[in-house]
Parts: structure tokens; sequence; C-alpha cells
């Protein structure tokens, strides 16, 4: 239920703050009065586009902004949970901000879009079950849901008691085209089967040659760091077999070089001789040495032949990032990718074979849910016709004859295998035309108001906005139509922009707009009239600018009697 509105810097509106309640509100006043422009201002706040140009005089921006109480709508909760807009107190605030530049949206004080907005209340929303929308605006030119046949379906279908058994259909739809979506992906990659599985093979026993395992690549860039470091003391240990051994000029060399000597000079000084062969000891200690660093290459040449190995692994991974993401996790993750992919294609066979058998029991299932919503949309398509017709007898439109067609079609759709629209005639004789093709913006106005009486409120209550929905008729027929719409809004909210007294003595809150010429500029106002100040404006309707004793009279008269 629309709660308030506040309108700033809008069009002939400097600051307007308007508090609308539960049940019949009546707007009305003078032609020309802001009635079109109150209403656009509501329009905004269903999702409508603003632009600059009805930016008030003087100011750089409009600002229209209404407040929705939506305690007994879990519905719109639940889409304001889907979106992430916080919800306080069982209030939505919708505002729209128009600039030269560009416009904004906020839900809740939350930024948000034109699209989220009209998915929210929007009554361009296609009505689908009992997510109805916060507000349906009905007027002489704006009666496009009317117009549709697929809104024609809803209303039967909401009618007939069919949304579970619609709701049934619609999963099974939702199945089968994701069967044949599954099946298209087969029939495509049938065409290049060999050679893509051929290309994922290849890719497979790249990766798996490897034999990676997560974290691996830190493992071996540290143990190749720490082999590095090893080749160093490998040079060192070569360098020291170079110059105790290997070299002609060798330490040893030059020892037995020197022990050979001493054998020729230990007769001439026995005691040198003993002095020298000391040596021995030395050349003992430097094979010791020796052997112990030649023990410890054999080790060394092992890890060399390790490192080239881990070395040619890590350039390996580093082939494979470039082509499969910059991670081992990245290459890994591609890799089951690949087998998963291998697998379904190697089972594609067996897969389609079982798709097309489970294809063909949805279907049968869907033919079934599609019979009986066929069967049931006809029942209550003759049911809805006969009291339609009764509604507009009431509203004296005599000759006119509401029908409802139902054409079952061979091709399944989301809502069954029924092309459903609404027809009238304007007599007997005529042949029944779409409800499209309908001349009359206040007749076609008048039929949507039989529905809504026929029909009843949807499964949540929402704001109806009537723009109008009265024109072209007038006494008896005027006042049914004051009535129709009190009916309606029981348990919901109307507000109805009228020119009659008949159906403004109906409402239970009555709003008078009025345009007040300034110095310099025109302004609307708009207030709720008090008891007294009803009697005067419906004296008003009744007898124009002019307000006489009778009219006075006929008007207190009028409300009295309801």
């Amino acid at each position: 239920m629309l709660i308030e509105i506040k309108v700033s810097h809008f069009a002939i509106i400097e600051n307007l703050h308007l508090h609308f309640k539960e049940g019949f509100n009546v707007i009305s006043g003078e032609t020309g009065s802001g009635k079109s422009v109150l209403l656009k201002s509501l329009s905004l706040l269903m999702g409508n586009k603003g632009s600059a140009d009805i930016i008030r005089t003087g100011h750089s921006q409009a600002i229209v902004e209404g407040s929705f109480d939506i305690s007994t709508r879990d519905d719109i909760k639940q889409k304001l949970e889907n979106y992430g807009i916080e919800l306080d107190e069982d209030t939505l605030v919708v505002r729209r901000v128009l600039s030269a530049d560009k416009s904004k949206v906020y839900l809740n004080g939350q930024m948000s879009s034109l699209n989220i907005l009209r998915d929210i209340v929007s009554p361009l929303v296609e009505v689908t079950g009992p997510a109805s929308p916060l507000i349906e605006l009905t007027g002489q030119h704006e009666n496009k849901n009317l117009l549709s046949p697929s809104y024609h379906l809803d209303l039967l279908d909401r009618y007939a008691g069919v949304w579970e058994l619609r709701t049934h259909y619609h999963e099974a739809y939702e199945k089968l085209k994701d069967i044949e979506r599954e099946l298209e992906s087969f029939s495509e990659n049938g065409r290049n089967h060999a050679q893509r599985l051929d290309y994922l093979e290849y890719q497979r026993n790249e990766i798996s040659a490897l034999e990676l395992q997560p974290g691996e690549d830190e493992v071996i860039e540290l143990q190749i760091k720490k082999l590095k470091g090893m080749s160093r003391l490998l040079q060192f240990v070569t360098s020291a077999e170079n110059v105790l051994d290997q070299d002609d000029d060798s330490v040893l060399s030059r020892i037995n070089s020197l022990l050979k000597k001493s054998t020729d000079i230990s007769h001439l000084d026995p005691e040198m001789g003993l002095k020298v062969s000391q040596l021995e000891g030395a050349k003992e200690i430097i094979e010791d040495v020796l052997f112990s660093m030649r023990s410890h290459v054999d080790k060394m040449d092992a890890d060399a032949e390790n490192l080239e190995k881990l070395e040619t692994k890590l350039n390996d991974l580093r082939k494979l990032q470039k082509k499969y993401g910059p991670t081992l996790n990245d290459i890994l993750e591609s890799l089951v990718k690949i087998e998963n992919e291998i697998n379904v294609l190697q089972n594609s066979e067996k897969r389609s074979t079982e798709l097309e058998k489970e294809k063909i029991e949805i279907k049968k299932e869907m033919q079934k849910y599609a019979n009986e919503l066929h069967k049931r949309r006809n029942q209550g398509a003759t049911k809805l016709q006969d009291l339609v017709n009764q509604e507009l007898m009431d509203l004296n439109m005599k000759g006119v004859i509401f029908s409802v067609t139902i054409e079952k079609r061979e091709t399944f759709t989301s809502s069954g295998q029924d092309f459903v629209e609404f027809m009238s005639q304007t007599s007997i004789k005529d042949q029944a035309k779409p409800l499209a093709k309908y001349s009359s913006g206040g007749e076609l106005s008048r039929i949507l108001l039989s529905l809504k009486k026929v029909i009843g409120r949807s499964d949540y209550p929402r704001t109806y906005l009537f723009d109008e929905v009265d024109t072209g008729v007038s006494g008896e027929t005027a006042e049914k139509v004051g009535k129709k719409l009190n009916t309606i809004a029981q348990g919901q909210q109307v507000i109805c922009v009228t020119h009659l007294p008949q159906v403004a003595a109906f409402g239970d809150h009555h709003y008078l707009i009025q345009k007040n010429m300034l110095k310099d500029s025109v302004q609307m106002s708009v207030e709720e009239l008090s008891d007294k100040e009803r009697i005067k404006e419906i004296a008003r309707l009744i007898s124009g600018e002019k307000i006489t004793k009778t009219s006075l009279a006929h008007a207190e008269a009028l409300l009295s009697s309801l």
C-alpha cells in the first residue's frame, strides 16, 4: 500500500507531501489543476523514465519519494533480500532524483537501478501468479496490461485457480529446455568429437607426465637452490684434489720427491734423514683427506644428476603455466576439467541416449499438465465471461459482449499450449475482436473494472491507480462504477482520479488538487478534505464552478445516502 508521497521541484509542484490511506482514495480537481502531473510523479515510483525538462524552473533537480507498507507482501520482502536491499520495519522507500545530467534511483536509501525498481513495483512487470506488482496503473490510455494476451492468460489462471498446476508444468518445461540444451551441446561436440578428444588426451598426458603434486613447485625451487649451493663445494673439492694429488706439481708429488731425495742424504746425516722421513705421516694424512673427499664427491655427483632433473621438471612446469595458468593449482584444476570433458565425450553417446529417453518422459508429463490446464482454463473462461458480462450490463454497457478465446496449439510454451485472448463485440451480430483493437479508452477501463470486480483481489493486496475510469458515464452507471471501485478497495488500496460526484461520493478519503497562481509562477497543491470541504467539492463536481444551495444539498444527500 502507498503510505505517502513527497514531491519537490517537479513541474508545477514546488513541495508536496501527501498521505494516502487504505481503502478508496478519491482525487478530484478542476480541469488543468495538475492531476496528470501528480500521476506522472507516481509513475516515476513505478520505474517510468524521467527527463530533465520536468524539473521546475529555477531548480537543479526534482525529487519524488514514496513510502510503501509491505507488511503483508512477503514476495516483495524476498525480492528486496535477493537484491541485497535492507528492509526497515516493513517499509519500502522509493526515491527518484532527476537532474539535468542523470537520474538516480534509491531503494531504502541504497543506490539501485530502474530495472530493479520496475521488478519490484512497476505495473509494466508481467503479472505472474501471486507475485503481483505493488501498483497497477489503469487509465484511459494506460491499459497496457489489458491489451496483452499474456496478461489475459495470467488473469484467467488466477481466476481458474490453476497456478499450482501451471507451476508444475513450468518446472517440467524448464527441465525439458535444460535437456534440449545439453543434447544440442552433444550435437555440436559430435561434429569435432574425435579431434577434440585427441587434443584433450594430449593435454592430459602433457600435464600427467610431470606427476605434479599440490605445492610441488615451491619444493622444487628450494631443492634447486640447495643443490646449486652444493655445486660450489664440488668445485672446491675438485680444486683440492688437483692441488694435493692430480697436478704434476701437486703436494703429494713434491712430498714423494723429497722422500726419494732423503734416502740419498741419510748416509751423510742419519738424523736429517730421520726428520725427513716424518713426511710419510703427512703423506698418509693427505691421502686420507683425499679419500674422504673422493667419497663425498661420489655423493655430490648423484646430487648433480638430481639437480639436472629438477631443473628440467621446473622448466617443463613453467611451460605448462604459460598454457594453463600462472600457478600450479591452475594447472591441476585444468587437468580436472580436461579429464571431466574427456569423460563426457567418451560417454556422450550413452548420455545422449539417456537424455532422449528422459525427454520423451518429460514431454508426456508436460502433455498431461497441458491437457489439464486447457480443460480447467476452458471451465474458468466460461464462468469468467458470464460474470464479466453481468458486470458490464450493470455498468450499462448494453450490447457489449466480453468473451475469452482459448486456442490450443501444438507447441509447448512456458505456460502450456494455450493462446488466451480477451475479446469483445459491440453487439451479438458483430464479430468478436481482441481488446487490443478496442477503440474506446473509457469502455476499456470499465471492462478492466469488471474483471477486477469478478476476479477479486489477488493473493497479495496492492494499490490500484484508476485515472478517469468513469469517462463517458453518468447517472446510475457512474454510481455503479463508484460502488465497484469501493468494493475493489476493501482490504487493499484504490487511488482514483475522477470528475464524477457519484464516484467521488463512494470514496473513503477525498483529496483536492488545486493550481495556484503566484506572482511569477504556478504552483500545485493537494489537501485531504474534511467532511464539510468534501460536501463543497462534490457540489462543485455537480454544478461546476458556481456552487449553489441546490448542488450543496444534492452533495450532502449523495454522501448521506451511502
